[in-house]
């Protein structure tokens, strides 16, 4: 693995304000409010200091913000009938994990991943490490997962899996870790021991997937919010003909990790200046005093974080 640190800022103000636990459970409930009727509030809308590539998923921990991203160098290029069992090429690039603070300025950024494994995906913060997968930029393909501190931003690889794997949670009440697929499609659980290893890393994915359910969005970014849920926020584009324009549709969704079912789902019909949804990209959700507020980063390089807040009582 290739990584190194850079733009870190002094020890003595490395320090964060960490959660215990990062999973707030009023969520579960605040998040349910939320219906297409209620009306959300742009708060800030901060223009990112340094390039960003293609934002995967996001953390706040304390004031700063985490964003794993992917560089793509050599784009993928599909076959034209399946090879080994793949429809693509791996291309090339390099995954980041971004640290920054609330005006947009770099504090760290490290690189993650090995030769053609460098797509990172979706993030979850357990109240100690980070937890970041990285696969290769195609599905069913395969994926290193990492945790990492998020004060030293030191990478250590857990384990890895033959698939891919664009999201993962940390579920702190059962001790197991979750995954999702490309596309969200397929759910992965895999346990942890007392030491906290995965216990089942070497069973094949047609023994541990389970499909999901849900179909209308698909998710890109997800985060444990306790009571063995989580979070979840993506979008699908559709068409109303074969070749008319695309319409992008964006949502969150709480995912019960027990049976892997949706106990909840609303949209989110929020779009940036540039037209894309709000939910392109990664998210972060934080309960205020009169309901909740939610980060956003739908665009690519040159992104801006967005803020918007919605009172639900």
């Amino acid at each position: 693995m290739k990584m190194w640190i850079k733009g870190l800022i002094a020890a003595g103000s490395l320090a964060l304000s960490q959660p215990a636990f990062a999973a707030d459970s009023a969520l579960n409930g605040l998040v349910q409010t939320l219906t297409r009727a209620t009306p959300w509030q742009q708060t800030a809308a901060v223009t990112l200091q340094f390039p960003t590539f293609h934002p995967q998923g996001m953390l706040k921990i304390g004031d700063a913000f985490y964003v794993s991203s992917v560089d793509i160098r050599k784009p993928t290029t599909r076959y034209p009938a399946l090879q080994d069992g793949y429809d693509r090429d791996t291309g090339e690039g390099v995954g980041h994990l971004f640290k920054f603070d609330a005006q947009g300025k770099l504090l760290a950024d490290i690189t993650l991943g090995e030769g053609s494994i460098y797509h990172p995906g979706g993030i979850d913060f357990d109240g100690k490490d980070i937890w970041v997968p990285v696969a290769e930029y195609r599905p069913n393909s395969q994926s290193i997962i990492y945790k990492v501190d998020p004060q030293t931003m030191k990478a250590t690889e857990v384990f890895r899996y033959k698939d891919h794997i664009g999201g993962i949670v940390h579920n702190t009440d059962a001790k197991s870790l979750h995954g999702v697929s490309w596309g969200s499609r397929r759910f992965y659980a895999w346990p942890l021991d007392a030491a906290g290893k995965v216990t089942n890393a070497a069973t094949p994915p047609e023994q541990l997937r389970v499909i999901n359910p849900a179909l209308y969005i698909d998710y890109q970014d997800c985060h444990f919010i306790g009571t063995s849920r989580m979070l979840c926020s993506g979008l699908n584009n559709y068409r109303a003909s074969k070749d008319g324009p695309i319409f992008r549709l964006g949502g969150f969704e709480i995912v019960d990790l027990k049976d892997n079912r949706p106990v909840f789902q609303v949209p989110i019909e929020l779009w940036s200046p540039s037209g894309l949804p709000m939910t392109q990209n990664p998210f972060w959700v934080e309960p205020t005093g009169q309901g909740v507020r939610a980060y956003f980063m739908p665009d690519d390089d040159n992104s801006t974080l967005f803020t918007y807040e919605a009172v639900t009582k």
